[in-house]
């Protein structure tokens, strides 16, 4: 944009305090455009510089679960960190690739308890986590707690990861893990990733 001129009812020496009469009443007004990059915020109370969260680019995959008994459950991610910090994400992509092909159940719960949950310990961990979600607002269960995320019955293809999308349901929770239950009639190996979304 070009800069363009406007007239002022003062001239220069007004705004020292003297009389004046309009000399040279023409007022250049910056019309340029100028992009702006947020990259963050300090925290007032901590004095912490605190970064824009991103959406994950790849799939964080967490160490397999060998040889996982038909009945048994796994909680996922395992591996360093052994939970998953949603805060400051609303979705989450899950993915389970297991070795022997069949059903298996999910469900999101609470992280372990050698975890804060921002300051509180202990949690009740891999308890199943419940609240109230966007989803729940507009029906008529939004005066109780549900469940937050419990797939009891899920089939599974054999070696290939099975891409799950949970939309808002897990929003801002800050020590979360995912319980597996092998339903597959048979031992399989379990391997997990996920990948969160702003």
């Amino acid at each position: 944009m070009v800069n363009r001129k406007s007239n002022s009812p003062w001239g220069s020496s007004y705004k020292e305090g003297l009389p004046s009469t309009a000399v040279n009443d023409n007022v250049e007004i910056d019309q340029n455009v100028k992009a702006t990059i947020t990259t963050g915020s300090i925290d007032v109370a901590t004095g912490q510089w605190k970064g824009v969260t991103l959406s994950d680019e790849q799939f964080r995959i967490d160490a397999t679960h060998e040889a996982v008994a038909n009945g048994a459950s796994v909680l996922s991610p395992q591996a360093q960190p052994d939970f998953i910090d949603m805060t400051g994400y609303s979705d989450i992509l899950i993915a389970i690739k297991p070795s022997n092909g069949g059903n298996c159940a999910i469900t999101a719960v609470m992280g372990p308890d050698t975890n804060y949950f921002a300051n509180l310990t202990p949690v009740n961990a891999a308890a199943t986590l419940v609240g109230v979600s966007a989803a729940d607002s507009t029906s008529s269960q939004n005066q109780n707690m549900n469940n937050l995320f419990v797939d009891t019955v899920e089939s599974l293809t054999a070696d290939v990861w099975n891409i799950f999308c949970i939309q808002d349901r897990l929003r801002g929770q800050k020590l979360l893990q995912f319980k597996i239950t092998n339903n597959s009639a048979g031992p399989s190996n379990i391997d997990f990733a996920y990948l969160r979304v702003i």
